[in-house]
């Protein structure tokens, strides 16, 4: 059985204080089915010490599945995401920002219905909040 592979996209903009700690975080969690984990980080051009905190934590894990892409100018965080799926080879796909919002160690919750074939996609919310709740669009 092929391994398969969750891609996190972390746009980042001026995450000198926060980049760092979302990366450690994503490489603690331990998903589900032994899936894979790659992240696309997208510098988007920040004028604080993002890229530098960025290069050197990936300089102090080397057998980290982490790649960077630095904009030489900013996009906004739309594009940022463009990028990072462009470069994106996992087969699950999930946006992370970089501010520490959402919780990685959720992620099992939101690729379940997917692995089990329950859902095509899975979006979160946290404004919703409480559990699960099923829409289907035609």
């Amino acid at each position: 059985m092929q391994i398969k592979k969750l891609s996190v996209l972390v746009p980042a903009y001026n995450e000198e204080h926060t980049v760092e700690t979302i990366l450690q975080t994503l490489l603690e969690v331990k998903l589900i089915h032994d899936i894979a984990l790659e992240v696309v980080i997208v510098n988007d051009c920040s004028k604080d010490r993002t890229a530098e905190k960025i290069n050197q934590f990936i300089t102090t894990h080397p057998h980290s599945d982490i790649r960077v892409i630095h904009h030489e100018i900013n996009k906004g965080k739309g594009a940022a995401v463009h990028t990072a799926i462009k470069h994106a080879s996992g087969e699950y796909v999930i946006v992370q920002d970089a501010d520490l919002e959402y919780d990685p160690h959720e992620f099992n919750i939101l690729l379940r219905p997917v692995i089990e074939r329950d859902a095509d996609v899975v979006f979160g919310s946290r404004f919703m909040g409480g559990n699960p709740h099923r829409i289907l669009f035609f």
